[in-house]
């Protein structure tokens, strides 16, 4: 499956965005989705995770409250809805896509088997 990832942009403090990534293939929704993003000088952090099968989400606890994680199988097309931002949500946000995934490994990069080109994201404060 391919992904692409867009939505991102410069807003200011307490603005909101909403990233969307699309999916190819005919099998979206037997993938789980994930967000991830990665900050310059930063390691790749988890944001939010969907498990269709479960009906299922997952958030860092930094975002929790924050962002939603949505999806459109429909339109194979998974989404987060990010409110509230903040300064230090400042970062290249990746969608990635994996199958089988369980709460143990839907924060874990390697857990997911594709992944998104990034689109990146800019909080002034």
């Amino acid at each position: 499956v391919q992904l692409q990832a867009s939505g991102g942009g410069l807003v200011q403090a307490g603005d909101s965005l909403r990233l969307s990534c699309a999916a190819s293939g005919r099998t979206f929704s037997r993938y789980d989705m994930g967000w991830f993003r990665q900050a310059p000088g930063k390691e790749r952090e988890f944001v939010a995770a969907i498990r269709w099968s479960r009906g299922s989400t997952l958030y860092a606890d930094s975002v929790k409250g924050r962002f939603t994680i949505s999806g459109d199988n429909a339109k194979n097309t998974v989404y987060l809805q990010m409110n509230s931002l903040k300064p230090e949500d400042t970062s290249v946000y990746y969608c990635a896509a994996g199958v089988g995934l369980i709460l143990t490994t839907m924060r874990l990069g390697r857990a997911y088997d594709y992944w998104g080109q990034g689109t990146q994201v800019t909080v002034s404060s």
